[in-house]
């Protein structure tokens, strides 16, 4: 069976390694050493000056809006995971959708201005599917209207935007680092920002709010993770440029084996260090795309439908509000199964079996 997607798992003797530490020190959490190590070589890694390893990814959103004290409305994308916009909810701020531009699959800069009020406090945007969102524009626009800016790097792991790391813009970026993702800790993910004062707080609100052990400064919550979870970032981490240059050729022969289809990479993006985190095709319609799935079930493969629905449909949205161009390409995009162990050859199968459903 091949899946969308499968977690790269590094020698084992190498994970070995680390436990036997673990297991020497007797440190599970709370801060240990591997936690910090880990911190370490991800901020020399992506060029940032804070980091903070925590225990999801979702956690950093709902820590990274509870930091920057946000209240009332909030604009973000309608086409994201669903907890870019349920960490928006259970914070007690409302998200006001703009539409994604359908060439990028991000939230279109041009229709932001239009949806910000009196109420407005923040943007969050999705750096989707690891493709930079445009966010020169997006800041000038959030410098101009006093706003704070949240980028939601779930996907951007190794992204570049004019040769300078994703996580170089906005007041904070969140990342994941969960099993799905092309770098991951099993589960985990860490929160990124540039201000000094806003990293002392994300510290002590990652803590229960604590502050050197005794004193409570603030609301918190228990976002910490642990050594067993950091010993495998810090395993991945050795092999990252290997997978992001693998993804790499694997994406271009699916390129290759689907240009009759005239649909390859759908989206464009900057020329350089897109990170291949996802390989998502579009078709004409959704009756087309059913056909696919029902095509590769058969041949035992599992793409799957990110991001489907478009999150201006979900229940708890109120009001009610629209997003077109998301709607209709949630109902039309496929990710195909792209990991790192994943061969030419499974490749040209999907490839095929796709092209079959078009009679070509």
């Amino acid at each position: 069976m091949i899946n969308v997607t499968k977690p790269f798992l590094p020698p084992k003797e190498e994970y070995n390694h680390y436990l036997k530490e673990i297991w020497r020190r007797e440190w599970l959490t709370n801060n240990g050493p591997l936690v910090n190590e880990l911190e370490l070589k991800l901020k020399e890694y992506l060029d940032v000056p804070h980091l903070f390893y925590v225990n999801n990814g979702t956690i950093a959103i709902q820590i990274a809006i509870k930091a920057l004290g946000l209240k009332g409305d909030v604009i973000t994308t309608p086409f994201s995971f669903v907890a870019t916009t349920s960490s928006i909810v259970w914070e007690n701020c409302r998200p006001i959708f703009v539409d994604i531009n359908p060439k990028t699959y991000n939230i279109d800069p041009k229709l932001i201005e239009q949806a910000i009020t009196p109420e407005t406090t923040a943007i969050v945007a999705t750096h989707v599917f690891g493709n930079a969102c445009e966010v020169e524009q997006i800041e000038a626009i959030a410098k101009k209207h006093n706003l704070k800016v949240i980028y939601d790097g779930a996907h951007a792991f190794g992204t570049q935007r004019n040769n300078k790391s994703i996580f170089s813009f906005g007041d904070i970026s969140t990342l994941s680092f969960h099993a799905t993702k092309l770098f991951h800790t099993i589960e985990g993910g860490a929160i990124i920002t540039h201000d000094a004062s806003i990293a002392n707080e994300i510290a002590r609100m990652r803590n229960f709010g604590l502050e050197g052990g005794e004193s409570i400064k603030c609301v918190g919550i228990n976002g910490k993770n642990s050594e067993f979870h950091a010993a495998m970032g810090l395993c991945n981490l050795k092999y990252i440029d290997e997978i992001l240059e693998k993804r790499a050729v694997l994406s271009a022969r699916y390129t290759k084996m689907l240009e009759p289809l005239r649909i390859g990479e759908i989206f464009s993006h900057a020329p350089n260090g897109f990170n291949y985190a996802y390989y998502p095709i579009l078709f004409k319609n959704e009756a087309i795309l059913l056909k696919v799935i029902e095509a590769l079930h058969k041949i035992y493969v599992h793409p799957r439908r990110y991001f489907y629905p478009s999150l201006e449909t979900l229940s708890y949205i109120t009001p009610k509000q629209e997003a077109k161009n998301s709607n209709d390409v949630s109902s039309r995009v496929l990710c195909l199964p792209l990991y790192h162990d994943l061969s030419f050859e499974e490749v040209d199968m999907i490839s095929r079996a796709i092209l079959r459903t078009q009679n070509y």
